[in-house]
């Protein structure tokens, strides 16, 4: 197995703040790894310093063999980087565009005509070849961003949240070119928020106030990341049934999710116990019953115990 990144100790501070704190990883060649955490866990700091352009205040790190604090220029012509705001130029065509970072990145002669005409066919880009970048609309330039983070066929590519702010349909688009590209063995590093992306990676951290707080394949995270056992309860009205049921012994938290409630309990704690409770406090109960957890849950249990 040969590693595409590694970290060892990594960390980063910005004055008082410790944005990242001690980070240790590897990640493996051609393998889709997911960054999960909420706004300010230090998911981008993290990339940033593994692309070589934030110096950190301890720590080790290494990409594709080269030494982050001491190798970074060999390590951006080598990778592929598209932050949630990618630097397209505007005021350039989608060709022009692709033609510009295509010389950035050396990228000459026949195989640059090659290489753009490819790209503008991969992200579905034909026809808008000679349309605007700045009037494109959000999924479009987000097509685009890819492509130029990719015209010079780097091995490893990150995606610092991508595709946040755009509609779903633009979105499911935007991925399905990604896993193409894990496909033909790209090396995939990524940072998100939303639950479903990080639901399709080979393996997720989860992020909270700059620490790794779990690391393991996204099945593993749902059987084994919660301590205790999950019930759904449905009761009315709802808001209330979310005030009765933290004071039942047991129960360790509760999570409204739409009309139902998520409550983690100790093992052993029936759902009768809690069904009995809300009808004391004058509840309606329609249901309460024992379910498998999804990444969702973990990860929310997982914040709200770093916020306790």
């Amino acid at each position: 197995m040969t590693v595409a990144v590694e970290a060892h100790e990594l960390s980063k501070a910005f004055g008082d703040l410790l944005a990242v704190d001690r980070l240790s990883l590897a990640v493996r060649t051609g393998e889709v790894f997911a960054f999960l955490g909420p706004n300010g866990s230090g998911k981008t700091t993290t990339i940033r310093m593994l692309c070589g352009i934030v110096t950190p205040t301890s720590g080790q790190g290494r990409v594709l063999g080269f030494d982050i604090a001491h190798d970074s220029e060999a390590i951006k012509a080598r990778i592929g980087y598209m932050s949630q705001r990618f630097a397209l130029y505007e005021d350039l065509t989608v060709i022009e565009n692709l033609e510009f970072y295509a010389g950035v990145y050396q990228v000459s002669g026949r195989q640059r005509i090659e290489r753009v005409r490819e790209l503008i066919a991969m992200a579905g880009l034909t026809g808008r070849e000679r349309q605007l970048a700045g009037q494109l609309s959000g999924g479009w330039k987000q097509r685009l961003a890819l492509g130029c983070s990719i015209v010079h066929r780097p091995p490893l590519l990150f995606l610092d949240e991508p595709t946040a702010g755009v509609d779903p349909v633009s979105r499911r688009s935007f991925w399905t070119l990604i896993y193409g590209l894990a496909r033909d063995g790209v090396t995939i590093f990524l940072t998100t928020h939303y639950i479903d992306e990080a639901e399709h990676a080979d393996r997720v951290a989860l992020m909270l106030n700059g620490k790794m707080v779990a690391l393991a394949p996204p099945r593993e995270l749902r059987e084994t990341g919660l301590a205790g056992t999950l019930l759904e309860v449905e009761a009315e009205p709802a808001i209330d049934a979310l005030t009765v049921l933290p004071t039942v012994p047991g129960v360790k938290e509760v999570t409204l999710y739409g009309a139902v409630l998520h409550v983690l309990v100790d093992a052993g704690l029936e759902p009768t116990t809690l069904e009995a409770r809300l009808r004391e406090a004058g509840l309606v109960v329609r249901d309460a019953r024992p379910i498998r957890p999804s990444l969702e849950d973990v990860f929310v249990s997982r914040i709200k115990s770093a916020a306790r």
